[in-house]
């Protein structure tokens, strides 16, 4: 058993992808962290993760060949699972088995949103990581993003407590599509884009709409109606050009998944109260980049934000030439004209102060704000959403029907 609290606490990444670069990033802006060991499938990813790591002085990192590797570090404390998602259940099983039988001395986990494909899956990975004592985080950015902190502590203190609670929460992310070929199969993914991204908006509309200081799941769900479409990709010139750009194994003439989900969740407070999460994400948006836009009403008040109405601003003539890249903003989609930027992008998006969190909740052996527990809750929304979509009804809850439930487009 780890004697708590540690000075520092060394973690060992699985994933080596666009978001665990993501994370590792934003760790320099995190205290008594190490980045001792990584694991992915591919050596050459993780040789350029292991570089990243020692430029950032995150620690000397180890390239780790297997998964039980990795896990038998003797000297590794926590793991961050930010592998795709039709791998997490293995890494789970995995980190269990190691725990169990001794051979790892692992006592925390972190992993990447969504917690699994399925109600079944999360419950499992939750049910993993209890039965071998590890504390466990759910890595939801944006309940940790610097306007929603902001926003909802000077919302509850000066508007709610005067002239009452707030009762809608809209959010939406949106952006021109995913950057790996996995996300796109729905059966790798589990979905499309409300898989992918209502995750996101979910959670964070439900943390907004939950009091301070309250017992998480004080919020319980009443029922859920949702939608989804193919609004672009279907389209015969973007199939093909996803084929052309990842392979034959992205087949959106035959085997779509959605590129936008809306989602209503009706939800009651402790006291009875009536409360709504309006929710929607795309992939077939067209803009500067990634748009995420938050709104929290309530009776004599509302919060607005947007992450494209950023302070920073650029603009770039016809003359000014340069290859694509993200450098501005995330899924940046020009390279000229006026283009908003995000100084920290980390930051806005809550990737510092998630990470943060959770390395001080580790550490000291406390629970996290987000666990196991909200990522399978937010699994559940998701596969009534998706099967009020199929059914063309309204999910009321509780419903057990869901915990074996794959959406039409995973059904591979």
């Amino acid at each position: 058993m780890a004697q708590l609290p540690k000075e520092r606490l060394r973690v060992g990444f699985v994933g080596t992808g666009f978001i665990a670069q993501f994370h590792l990033k934003s760790l320099v802006g995190v205290r008594n962290i190490d980045v001792i060991g990584v694991y992915s499938r591919s050596n050459e990813k993780r040789e350029h993760f292991v570089k990243l790591a020692e430029e950032l002085g995150l620690g000397a990192c180890r390239n780790h060949d297997s998964l039980e590797s990795l896990f038998g570090d003797p000297t590794l404390d926590a793991i961050w699972i930010l592998s795709p998602n039709y791998t997490r259940l293995d890494v789970m099983r995995t980190l269990h088995a190691e725990v169990k039988a001794g051979r790892s001395k692992v006592f925390a986990v972190a992993c990447e949103k969504p917690l699994a494909r399925t109600v079944a899956e999360a419950r499992e990975m939750l049910q993993l990581a209890e039965d071998a004592g590890l504390n466990h985080g759910y890595l939801e950015n944006q309940v940790f993003a610097t306007p929603v902190i902001r926003g909802k502590e000077i919302i509850w203190r000066r508007a709610a407590s005067t002239t009452g609670r707030p009762y809608l929460a809209r959010a939406a992310e949106e952006h021109s599509g995913p950057h790996e070929a996995w996300f796109w199969q729905g059966d790798k993914q589990g979905g499309g884009v409300l898989s992918d991204m209502m995750c996101h908006s979910l959670e964070v509309a439900r943390h907004l709409l939950t009091a301070p200081g309250a017992v998480r799941g004080s919020l319980k769900v009443k029922s859920v109606n949702g939608t989804v479409a193919n609004l672009k990709w279907t389209r015969p010139q973007y199939a093909d050009d996803l084929a052309r750009r990842f392979g034959s194994g992205v087949d959106y003439r035959n085997h779509p998944s959605e590129d936008f989900a809306r989602g209503v969740v009706a939800l009651e407070d402790e006291a009875g109260n009536e409360l709504m999460i309006e929710a929607t994400t795309s992939w077939a948006y067209v803009g500067a980049g990634l748009r995420i836009q938050l709104e929290l009403l309530g009776p004599e008040y509302a919060m607005e934000f947007n992450s494209l109405g950023s302070g920073l601003k650029i603009f770039m003539s016809r003359a000014v030439q340069g290859s694509e890249g993200e450098d501005l903003v995330e899924k940046q989609n020009a390279e000229q004209g006026l283009m908003p930027v995000l100084e920290d992008e980390a930051g806005v998006y809550g990737y510092t102060d998630e990470n943060r969190h959770m390395t001080e909740c580790f550490r000291k052996g406390e629970t996290p704000l987000e666990t196991f527990h909200d990522g399978l809750a937010v699994v559940e929304m998701m596969m009534g959403l998706y099967k009020s979509a199929e059914t063309g009804e309204t999910v009321r809850f509780p419903a057990p029907e869901l915990e074996h439930y794959v959406p039409p487009v995973a059904r591979r």
